[in-house]
């Protein structure tokens, strides 16, 4: 924790500390008060910032802290969660302003040269943002799928054809699988794992992991995470992706995945009006429960009432 106060001149500096901090990827639990996960690294960045304050005639204080009351570990991390999926949102949107500059037919080569010079812009910030996402917020994955999509439409080698049924997956050779994900499951996470467990393996097991630095094991297979088998593609969520690779062509199923697409990338494409109740629903679960396990229990219930109102009157 760094407890510091500023001098009054010169003005520049407080814009500098404020860069500074944003740049370490440290958070404020008050105006002066700034915390990052313990670590020898996050002690040594502080300190840094420390020594500048005090050359420059301010006050500063560095100490280590657990809270006992007020604030909770969760109630920082979401924090932390918070001010890297508002990082994340603004590569999104660039990311889609490249995107949507891209025309639909060939690229030519003065087009491809300036867009791949954005992109590669864009996979530095991703990059820099990345490495201050101590918690694995859930912003990342749509801003990966965008990425990937558009080095895909750049590349030079003809545009590949349409998936045919030859190239779907079969349900039949993932049963008996272990599906890892990251903790602090939410709707995407939940309505997946409910897909999964309702049409590709009825028995399937499910683990939570931390959001970075995981290595799957044997029979594993990671969905909604970094480098995961299954994650965000282009536009679509995980949800939409393991639709489209299993061919899961069941009606009541689409919008459920309309519904997800919205609420999981904050968009208003398919603007369903059961949306925003089954927003506060999901919202209402991840706030009332902390373990994951309990979390995908409520939701595979809602998900699967869902699919029965949907299966009954198809939209």
């Amino acid at each position: 924790m760094l407890i510091h106060q500023l001098p009054p001149k010169p003005n520049y500096f407080r814009v500098k500390v404020w860069r500074r901090l944003q740049k370490l990827g440290a958070v404020a639990i008050k105006n002066s008060v700034y915390v990052l996960p313990r670590s020898d690294s996050a002690r040594e960045d502080f300190e840094w910032v420390l020594r500048e304050i005090v050359q420059e005639g301010g006050e500063a204080t560095v100490c280590e802290a657990r809270f006992v009351e007020g604030l909770s570990d969760d109630a920082i991390e979401a924090l932390f969660d918070v001010a890297r999926d508002s990082d994340y949102a603004q590569i999104v949107d660039d990311a889609r302003q490249l995107s949507d500059g891209l025309p639909i037919a060939q690229i030519d080569d003065e087009t491809r040269s300036r867009a791949e010079v954005d992109l590669a812009r864009l996979r530095r910030r991703l990059g820099e943002v990345a490495a201050i996402d101590f918690f694995g917020a859930a912003g990342r994955e749509p801003v990966e799928g965008l990425l990937s999509d558009i080095e895909k439409r750049l590349r030079v080698e003809a545009p590949a054809v349409a998936e045919t049924s030859n190239d779907l997956l079969r349900a039949d050779d993932f049963r008996g699988r272990i599906w890892v994900t990251r903790k602090g499951i939410h709707i995407d996470r939940m309505a997946t794992a409910w897909l999964v467990r309702r049409f590709i393996d009825p028995r399937a097991e499910f683990k939570f992991v931390p959001g970075k630095g995981y290595r799957p094991a044997a029979r594993e297979i990671r969905f909604d995470m970094f480098e995961a088998e299954f994650t965000h593609s282009g536009d679509k969520c995980t949800f939409e992706v393991v639709l489209d690779r299993f061919g899961l062509k069941d009606r009541a199923l689409l919008p459920i995945a309309a519904i997800v697409h919205d609420i999981d990338l904050k968009e208003s494409k398919y603007a369903r009006p059961e949306t925003p109740g089954i927003d506060r629903l999901i919202a209402g679960i991840t706030m009332g429960q902390k373990d994951d396990g309990t979390r995908l229990a409520r939701g595979v219930a809602v998900f699967e009432d869902l699919y029965e109102y949907f299966k009954r009157r198809p939209a």
